[in-house]
């Protein structure tokens, strides 16, 4: 009896939890349909840009090239023998893809010990301070799309050593990044007023 009703209440809690999920944006390319999608986060990235510093854009190209938005995504299992699934090539985890060391530096930086991957607030609030640790440590310009990402992607002592140099792949991708950012900003120009002042407790132009 008790085996039944533990069953049936972890059946409970897991279709809970697949619908409480968030689906991806169904036009990652317009910033604007994004934001119209998920109005939520807009306000968080807003929130990470005026704490950090780093542009809305900057901060959800590179959450879209880390995850396509998807909230509980990991590196793919790599295999043993050819067939066996076996361990996973890093600890990125959720919408940034943020490794196990980075998140905890960021927890213990922050304040934000609760903190949690697969929460787009937190994971643009860590994005936002990762490109700022960029900016203080090597000199990146918070609207640097390109170097900010291969110092994100290779980490801030990688970067220095120009561990990213020889890796074309790599340097293609942030170039993307890049361009993404700058599209997104274009979109962002376009319909930035849509966001703001939505809610009946905000009131120009104390929201803005």
């Amino acid at each position: 009896m008790k085996l039944t009703i533990l069953r049936v209440w972890a059946i409970i809690m897991v279709a809970t939890l697949s619908a409480c999920a968030t689906t991806p944006p169904k036009q990652q390319d317009n910033l604007c349909e994004i934001f119209r999608q998920y109005p939520d986060w807009y306000d968080h990235t807003l929130d990470s840009q005026k704490r950090w510093g780093v542009p809305i854009s900057v901060q959800m190209a590179i959450i879209q090239q880390e995850s396509s938005f998807r909230s509980a995504v990991r590196p793919e299992r790599t295999k043993l023998l050819g067939i066996i699934p076996w361990k996973r090539p890093s600890s990125a985890k959720g919408y940034a893809q943020a490794q196990d060391p980075a998140w905890e530096d960021y927890k213990k930086a922050t304040g934000q010990i609760f903190a949690i991957r697969s929460q787009f607030e937190d994971a643009a609030d860590f994005v936002g301070w990762y490109n700022d640790v960029s900016h203080r440590r090597l000199g990146l310009p918070k609207t640097d799309a390109y170097n900010l990402y291969l110092a994100y992607h290779e980490g801030h002592g990688g970067y220095s050593r120009g561990s990213w140099r020889n890796k074309s792949q790599l340097q293609s991708i942030a170039r993307k990044v890049e361009r993404r950012s700058a599209q997104y900003q274009a979109q962002l120009n376009s319909c930035q007023s849509e966001f703001h002042c939505r809610r009946w407790y905000q009131v120009w132009p104390f929201c803005r």
